[in-house]
This record gives structure tokens, C-alpha cells and sequence, in this order.
């Protein structure tokens, strides 16, 4: 994946933003940018997740090597008050990153909070939850995450590792892609391409 980002590096201090249609791809796309954090926070910092519906278990934070209590959690009950509270919250050059969980943006107020952004160096993940609602905005990335069935170990109980169907729609200045990837040993693990494809609302086909 990273050979589609300029110079092969994962860009921070941007928006990136998360399109969602069902709540499993909601939860797959929370998944995957813990995995993503897991990586970030190991320079220190802290993450701020906002939004109106709490939408991830902290404590399976743990399962992808970032510690709960390095989040902090903002629950809101109008969308508008989740915008403000992300400018704001990016404002704060200590934080590794901030998360939204945002039904709708415009692209004045997309722009607004890249400036700002850019400013203090804090990398911004938008969880766009309302599929009506996706203009384009100014990001510098957007994707959609499609969880996977996971692969059970042989005599193991339980469930595997977590997979996903990453899609990189848009990449400024990088080329775009479709891989499957598996979350273990604290890494990303590219799947070989004869992994199972995921089908709308996360299910497997048939085959």
C-alpha cells in the first residue's frame, strides 16, 4: 500500500477520510485506522475520537498494540457540534491524530479544517456515515474498508485475525488500489489476491 503514496510514506498532518455505506464497513473502517494509529502513536501523542454514536469498544484497541487510555472519547448529540470539536481539537499540536465520525462536510468546511490541519502538523481520519451525503472534499486521501471473513488456524477456537478489503479510491499525487489485508503480529499483512473477496455489507462470495 505504501508504494501508492508519494515517496512510499503514509501521509500524516492530512485528511483522511473513510467512506462508509453499512455499519459493518463503519466498524471495519474503525478497525483499520486503530491499525493505522498503532503506527502513529508510537511517537507519543494522544487521539481524540469524536462523534454522536460511539461506535468502537475501547478496550479492543488492545488488539491492535494501542493502549485505551491514550484515547480520548467525545460523545456529542448534534453533528454540527462534532465539526467544531474536531477544528478544535486539531488545533492541538501535542496529538498524534483525530478521528470524526461525521454525517456530512462541506467542501468550505472540508477546506477550512485542511488549513488548519496543516498548521499543526495532526492528521485528521473522517468517517463519512451518511452514504447520501459524499460530495467531494478537500482530503488527501479517501477510502472504504469492507471487512473480510477471517481465517481460523487449524485447532484454534475463536476467530482470526481481522481482514479487510482496503480500497484507496483517491490518493493525491499516488495511484489508487484494491488489496485484501490481514491485521496480525501488530503489522499490516498484504493477502495473497486469491484470498476471499468481500461482497457489499461484508459478506463473502460464493466460490
Amino acid at each position: 500500500m505504501l508504494r501508492s503514496f508519494p515517496d512510499a510514506i503514509f501521509p500524516t498532518g492530512v485528511i483522511h477520510e473513510f467512506l462508509t455505506d453499512a455499519p459493518e464497513q463503519t466498524a471495519a473502517s474503525g478497525g483499520f485506522i486503530a491499525g493505522l494509529l498503532a503506527a502513529m502513536m508510537q511517537r507519543g501523542g494522544a487521539c481524540i475520537w469524536i462523534g454522536t454514536t460511539r461506535r468502537l469498544f475501547p478496550p479492543a484497541l488492545k488488539a491492535f498494540g494501542v493502549e485505551p487510555d491514550r484515547f480520548i472519547f467525545v460523545d456529542l448529540v448534534r453533528g454540527k457540534d462534532v465539526l467544531w470539536a474536531m477544528e478544535e481539537s486539531l488545533k492541538c499540536e501535542g496529538l498524534a491524530a483525530v478521528v470524526a465520525d461525521l454525517g456530512e462536510i462541506s467542501f468550505t468546511q472540508s477546506r477550512r479544517v485542511q488549513l488548519v490541519v496543516e498548521q499543526s502538523g495532526v492528521t485528521c481520519f473522517l468517517l463519512r456515515t451518511d452514504p447520501r451525503k459524499l460530495n467531494p472534499i478537500a482530503s488527501m486521501a479517501r477510502w472504504k474498508i469492507t471487512p473480510l471473513p477471517s481465517l481460523l488456524e487449524d485447532g484454534m477456537p475463536g476467530v482470526g485475525f481481522p481482514r479487510w478489503q482496503v480500497e484507496l479510491l483517491k490518493v493525491r499525487n499516488g495511484s489508487p488500489g484494491i488489496w485484501n489485508v490481514e491485521w496480525s503480529a501488530g503489522r499490516f499483512v498484504m493477502l495473497p489476491e486469491e484470498a476471499p473477496a468481500a461482497m457489499p455489507g461484508g459478506k463473502r462470495k460464493a466460490g
